[in-house]
């Protein structure tokens, strides 16, 4: 079993769930007391969140090639970015390190194309969901239309994100309104699918809170990365 590094903190919420998640999949495929061969790189989220919000993009991938060059410094075999958002780096992460980077967009795309989905609707981060790096990658050479959210619906979503669930905190108020755009974009785009493409996500939908059916992101990333670890 090759040895992961997690560069994670982003937020830390997500971060627990992929270290949990992680570990009870190799205990699933391996039995007995088998658990995942993991390290850990955890940020302090708000120094990322600041690089974010003024738009310091070159600064943000600075830090995450320090904690990726140490990770590997460590013995790290392949690396894992718990964030979605953070993607935006992680060709230059690979590039630079040598090692592989178990990208979340490809394993989400894999996996819309193998269920046949072809026009999809994407929540995440305003970034992730403003930006092209995510939606060019998932919908190249034969990828799924994605459709992103309006502004409102952009900041409604990342207000959740940032104020909330990267917190801790869910309410039922803002479940509602996460199901209520996906239900605006079935109806109004012929959307079949939502990416829950924000790691934290996953904390207010599933398949059974929300009208499409969900691909979430982080959960999806983890058995991509366990195949990778496990040939």
């Amino acid at each position: 079993m090759k040895l992961i590094g997690l560069i994670g903190g982003m937020s830390h919420e997500s971060t627990a769930v992929y270290y949990q998640t992680l570990n009870r999949l190799v205990a699933q495929r391996l039995g007995g007391l088998h658990s995942a061969r993991l390290l850990v790189w955890s940020f302090d989220f708000a120094d990322i969140a600041e690089y974010q919000a003024s738009g310091n993009w070159h600064q943000a991938t600075e830090d995450m090639l320090n904690a990726a060059r140490s990770l590997k410094k460590a013995g790290a075999q392949q690396l894992l970015i718990c964030t979605n958002t953070m993607h935006y780096c992680a060709d230059d992460i690979e590039r630079e390190t040598g090692l592989p980077v178990c990208n979340i967009i490809d394993a989400v795309k894999d996996q819309l194309i193998a269920n046949g989905i072809q026009q999809v609707l994407l929540l995440g981060t305003k970034y992730t969901m403003s930006m092209a790096f995510y939606r060019d990658r998932l919908s190249a050479d034969s990828g799924p239309v994605v459709t992103v959210p309006n502004e409102q619906h952009q900041a409604q979503v990342n207000d959740i994100i940032y104020d909330e669930l990267c917190r801790g905190i869910t309410t039922e108020t803002s479940q509602q309104t996460l199901a209520d755009i996906v239900r605006y974009y079935r109806n109004q785009r012929g959307c079949q699918a939502v990416i829950l493409g924000c790691t934290e996500l996953g904390m207010l939908l599933d398949d059974q809170r929300c009208e499409l059916p969900c691909y979430d992101a982080l959960q999806i990333h983890c058995h991509y990365a366990i195949d990778a670890a496990l040939k």
